[in-house]
């Protein structure tokens, strides 16, 4: 079944077989709708944007990856805590009615308020992920070469996914190594990429985008194709880094913002001032950026720990 015809079912059921009150119905709409057009909306990289998603396609790394889009947007806590209760009921009715054959959100939690510092990967680990996305591009399939592109980009220059994925083929310079970006705001700035990335990205360019499917003969202007020829979703964006990040140890997210928070923290580690990175990150306010001196402050305090004979 598709996925809007299922939302209307759904809450048909809840309105007149359960009796929710019409705030609670209006709210389970308003969470399943805007659900529903990120999953299925302009940036979806199924084979084409004008057919719906499939329920059966629903799993739990896409409800994640909605959940994660709408806490980066700054949404309140009990706001996302409804959004985790409207996912499971869902879930559960797709369930019964043997949509599904299990509930995608029965492993769904809420995130919590108060929230850890950020998950930093080391440089060895980053450095892993990388040569592993190199390795799989030399096969020379145009998806491994793209998401080789992907990743190296995304540490390079600490880009959001939201940015990544609209990203234009104009905003590459790659003879000054530069991306232009428009970040939150509609504010544009101006991110330098180093030289792995700077190779990755002309060798996406020559060998996979080509190869990638277009739509009714015409690409998109984004930077990254999807594989159904659409532009790169974020959600498939996301699928990929927790792919690399389940084989890494260590707890905390699995997304792509990990990467964003790794590349400003090993900035800050090896020298950079604070305001450099506060701008190459797109932060309005330096508060914002603070935080990785919190982790880089952690790491010289555990560093001191084990090495200073009187620590």
């Amino acid at each position: 079944m598709r996925l809007d015809e299922a939302i209307e079912g759904y809450l048909t059921t809840v309105e007149f077989e359960y009796g929710y009150s019409p705030h609670t119905v209006k709210a389970y709409r308003r969470d399943l709708l805007d659900f529903a057009e990120y999953a299925d909306g302009p940036d979806s990289d199924e084979e084409s944007s004008s057919d719906p998603l499939d329920v059966d396609l629903i799993d739990l790394e896409l409800l994640r990856a909605w959940l994660w889009e709408r806490q980066e947007r700054g949404l309140a806590q009990g706001t996302l805590s409804r959004n985790v209760a409207t996912l499971k009921s869902f879930g559960n009715w797709l369930e019964h009615r043997r949509l599904v054959p299990a509930n995608p959100a029965a492993r769904l939690r809420a995130p919590k308020k108060a929230r850890p510092l950020p998950r930093v990967l080391s440089e060895d680990q980053i450095g892993q992920i990388l040569s592993r996305a190199e390795a799989r591009a030399r096969g020379g399939d145009p998806a491994e070469i793209r998401d080789r592109a992907v990743l190296e980009l995304l540490y390079a220059t600490a880009l959001r996914v939201s940015e990544l994925c609209g990203l234009p083929l104009s905003g590459l310079d790659l003879r000054e190594r530069t991306v232009r970006v428009i970040g939150k705001g509609d504010k544009e700035r101006v991110v330098p990429l180093g030289a792995p990335a700077a190779l990755a990205l002309p060798d996406y360019l020559e060998r996979a985008r080509p190869a990638l499917p277009a739509r009714a003969g015409q690409r998109p202007e984004t930077l990254f194709l999807g594989n159904g020829g659409a532009s790169l979703a974020s959600h498939s964006v996301y699928r990929l880094v927790a792919r690399e990040l389940e084989q890494e140890p260590g707890s905390g997210p699995r997304g792509p913002h990990t990467l964003r928070h790794t590349a400003a923290t090993h900035l800050l580690n090896g020298g950079a001032d604070l305001r450099v990175v506060q701008e190459l990150l797109g932060h309005a306010s330096l508060a914002s950026t603070q935080v990785y001196t919190h982790v880089s402050t952690e790491r010289l305090a555990q560093t001191y720990r084990q090495a200073h004979p009187r620590a």
